[in-house]
């Protein structure tokens, strides 16, 4: 037995920072989501800011685009055109695909001040895209109202998923202590 972990020793260590700090980060979510009363239709503050960036993203194309807290679920209703296209829940802010992001990161582990650059701009990177995946989304549910399950499930997480992709192709590539040198 001790054979096979001295020769899967970096596997192990791999596995192992990943999720002890996907763990951490998700308690400390959790956490965070559990100030928020959802019995009362609360939005935590972060979703609440992603719906309002979007609202501005949309505003660029539309002086139509406005939010407003929805009355009978915890989520915030984002309008385009003054038709409502969109209801932003916690699962839309992204935070759950930062935590992978960053547990990915910490878990190929490079030098440590390049790590933690690399993960702070790699949070702006998501969020950024997040938001311009929403506003992109709900732009296309106003116009292919009939697609709406399509592109919801399956054309936009793969737009997401896929700039965390590069992100961690990058870092493995050219930052973790795997990379060739």
């Amino acid at each position: 037995m001790k054979e096979y972990i001295l020769q899967y020793k970096s596997f192990l260590l791999f596995l192992a920072k990943f999720f002890i700090t996907y763990l951490v980060l998700s308690f400390v979510y959790q956490s965070y989501l559990n100030r928020f009363d959802q019995k009362n239709n609360e939005v935590d503050g972060f979703t609440i800011s992603v719906a309002n960036q979007t609202k501005t993203v949309l505003s660029l194309v539309d002086d139509q685009s406005y939010t407003m807290p929805h009355l009978t679920e915890p989520s915030v209703k984002l309008f385009y055109k003054n038709k409502w296209v969109a209801r932003i829940i916690e699962g839309c802010n992204a935070l759950s695909v930062m935590i992978l992001f960053v547990s990915f990161i910490i878990a190929f582990s490079g030098k440590f001040k390049t790590m933690l650059l690399f993960i702070l701009s790699g949070l702006v990177i998501i969020h950024i895209f997040n938001v311009l995946r929403i506003a992109l989304l709900s732009m296309a549910v106003y116009h292919y109202n009939e697609y709406q399950d399509f592109l919801h499930s399956v054309i936009f997480p793969l737009f997401i998923y896929g700039v965390v992709f590069v992100l961690w192709v990058i870092w493995v590539n050219k930052y973790s202590s795997y990379a060739k040198k």
